[in-house]
């Protein structure tokens, strides 16, 4: 009989160990952080590259030949427009100067001697009226010879900040020469230049179109500058104007923006990234870096969590990063619950524990780029 009870109770037994506590664990929530959405206005820019160019550039030419006596400006300071820059030697232009104003008042006299006698018929009136010819003659000549010899004078065309001198006192200079003697260029404010591409500026007009985007307000409409050491400039711009024709080679338009320059820390021909604002998305939704992966075919998705805490996948659509985030243009809408922490121990239909997740401080300033994922 013994033996016959012994193999019932192992059965017993082994029904007792399948039934153990540690067997249900694998059915306990896991804890995740979640972020919950929530749509807002939010500004979209487009960093672009560009370079600084000057407001004004003069290149300073002779107009006049002959020897530079003087050299009268200070290289790389201020200069004010009509200020002298050069002396030319003015010896041959005055003495043209008194040639011409002497011969002016030989004709005006004969002219005056010419006049009572062409009244009484004493001489003809075609020679009074040469006289008279001559004289106005004589008068251009001086004022001809006045002006060249002004030009020896060589001015400044433009105020601005003047660069170094390609003549010294001593060099022959003529008039016309490809060469100039130094160059003058305003640098407060100053232009940055950049170019969009026509594909990128007919996607914006479409999104205005469709109203989903509005047009950014006077107030709202300022540009933001990077410099090439990755420090934010801290004055605003403003945009200028945009280019109507389309380069044919790159295809792509320019657009020009001012910027202020009192302590000419920006120099023409600096690369740097301008920020410009292409449009407000009323209902943005703005999902954490940290919560978005990409599948094997780079398509980026989120885990979300549903009413009832469970797990599921969902693809969207990204557009631009903005203070750390990215800009989910689809897949995504206010109220949802993404998961931020612990997404390596979750998976698609799993029960999970979600708590609010505390966001990271955004920087202060973070020009936006494009996701090269999103399509």
């Amino acid at each position: 009989m013994r033996l016959k009870i012994l193999p019932v109770s192992l059965m017993f037994l082994l029904a007792a160990c399948d039934q153990s506590p540690t067997s249900g664990g694998g059915n306990q929530p896991v804890s995740v952080g979640v972020t919950t959405l929530h749509s807002e206005p939010v500004t979209l820019f487009t960093q672009l590259p560009g370079r600084t160019t000057a407001v004004r550039t003069a290149e300073v030419r002779p107009q006049v030949s002959g020897i530079i006596l003087k050299r009268l400006f200070t290289e790389g300071a201020e200069v004010t427009a009509g200020e002298q820059l050069y002396q030319i030697d003015p010896a041959t232009y005055q003495a043209a100067y008194d040639k011409a104003a002497a011969t002016l008042t030989n004709a005006n006299k004969l002219a005056q001697r010419y006049k009572p006698l062409a009244a009484v018929h004493a001489i003809s009136g075609q020679a009074y009226d040469d006289a008279v010819a001559a004289a106005r003659e004589a008068q251009a000549d001086l004022e001809t010879a006045r002006v060249n010899l002004n030009y020896t004078k060589v001015r400044a065309p433009i105020s601005g900040h003047i660069g170094r001198s390609l003549y010294t006192e001593g060099a022959l200079v003529t008039n016309g020469q490809t060469s100039y003697l130094t160059t003058i260029q305003q640098l407060d404010p100053i232009y940055v230049d950049v170019s969009e591409s026509s594909q990128d500026l007919l996607r914006q007009r479409r999104a205005l179109a469709d109203g989903k985007l509005k047009a950014v307000g006077d107030n709202a409409a300022a540009v933001r500058l990077q410099l090439e050491d990755d420090s934010a400039y801290p004055l605003e711009g403003k945009l200028e104007f945009s280019e109507v024709t389309v380069d044919q080679s790159t295809g792509s338009v320019t657009m020009r923006a001012a910027f202020p320059n009192p302590d000419h820390v920006l120099l023409p021909g600096m690369f740097v990234h301008a920020s410009f604002p292409q449009g407000v998305a009323a209902q943005g939704i703005l999902a954490p870096q940290e919560a978005i992966m990409h599948d094997t075919k780079g398509k980026p998705y989120v885990f979300l969590v549903t009413a009832n805490n469970s797990v599921v996948q969902q693809t969207i659509t990204t557009g631009e990063m903005i203070n750390g985030k990215w800009l989910v243009t689809s897949g995504l809408k206010n109220g949802d619950r993404v998961v931020v922490n612990g997404l390596q121990n979750v998976k698609v239909g799993s029960k999970v524990s979600p708590n609010e997740s505390q966001e990271r401080a955004a920087p202060q300033i973070n020009l936006s780029t494009t996701d090269p994922s999103a399509q």
